[in-house]
């Protein structure tokens, strides 16, 4: 069991998301930055679709009733401690029974994962105990965590003689800096040239209204060559839509299923994780990539996480 002492900003449980129900108006939801919760659940002996606690900005301070492994990753949280003890990062660390976990403020990026041995055993719903705060289902009633919840473990897992001391290196998993890649969508020709080349020439903001269903961005006013009248149509993670101020939304795991403003690019699905760690005020650049590029740098970024998911179980159980 997990008691709740703080909340932190914006706390909640995800896993790898519902997908499959958008033809019932269910989005998928889950961990925004995928890669960093299945790395946490690895250090730690999960599966690596188990159930964890995503934090925003600021981490909440936590009690475990039971002994248990745990492992921090996602965007960087320098005061982190276990019972005032640092709790380093991209490492599984053992924290005794009553243990207080305080998290603290993040240094950079918007959001970071603890994974607890056993995985968090709330109820799931239609297979998955991921929160849509949006849409408000899930766990705790699709809420964000607050003072005094209490959440239930599985069970732990087998104790080890020690615990390995060596850690993750995050640089491959945290980028806040490199420009994120764009693809060409429905509407990307109905943009006017001005529009079009500002889009790539010049920096977004990403705004302080910004959440889990979409990342709004400020800059240059962008317009149409002409107005359209659309019809709502489905979408998908990372959709760049363009509503009537100017000032695009790309959609994140709490996106509705349908959308009906002009879909002006299509963000490469390796570089969501990446959007989904900026934080507000941070300033974005976007360049325009190729279908091929956009498939082999998924294509590669898969590869490269399998590989490290199984690296790390053989090094566990050699350790153990």
């Amino acid at each position: 069991m997990i008691e709740v002492l703080a909340p932190g900003l914006l706390s909640s449980l995800q896993d790898a998301g519902r997908p499959g129900y958008a033809q019932l108006g269910i989005g998928r939801a889950g961990a925004a930055d995928l890669p960093a919760m299945r790395l946490a659940n690895a250090l730690v002996g999960n599966p690596p679709e188990a159930c964890v606690l995503e934090f925003t900005l600021l981490g909440p301070c936590l009690r475990l009733a039971r002994a248990a492994r745990v492992a921090l990753t996602g965007a960087p949280l320098p005061r982190a401690r276990c019972n005032d003890v640092p709790l380093p990062m991209w490492q599984a660390r053992s924290c005794p029974a009553g243990s207080v976990l305080d998290f603290g403020p993040m240094a950079s990026g918007c959001r970071s994962y603890l994974a607890i041995d056993g995985g968090l055993a709330v109820a799931p719903w239609l297979g998955s105990r991921s929160t849509d705060l949006n849409a408000g289902v899930g766990p705790l009633d699709g809420r964000a965590l607050r003072v005094g919840d209490r959440l239930p473990l599985g069970d732990a897992l087998p104790s080890r003689a020690h615990v390995p001391r060596w850690s993750l290196d995050p640089r491959p998993w945290f980028d806040v800096g490199s420009p994120l890649r764009l693809l060409p969508a429905s509407h990307t020709d109905q943009l006017d040239e001005a529009s079009r080349a500002a889009l790539t020439r010049e920096a977004f903001a990403l705004r302080a209204d910004s959440n889990r269903v979409g990342a709004r961005l400020q800059g240059p006013t962008l317009r149409l060559r002409r107005p359209l009248e659309l019809v709502s149509e489905g979408v998908v993670a990372g959709v760049m839509q363009l509503p009537p101020d100017g000032q695009p939304i790309v959609l994140l795991n709490e996106h509705p299923v349908t959308g009906g403003y002009p879909r002006i690019a299509q963000l490469a699905a390796a570089d969501l994780p990446a959007l989904a760690q900026r934080r507000p005020g941070d300033m974005l650049q976007f360049r325009w990539t190729t279908l091929a590029e956009a498939r082999q740098a998924y294509a590669q970024q898969q590869q490269w996480l399998a590989e490290l998911l199984g690296r790390v179980a053989q090094r566990l159980n050699e350790d153990t």
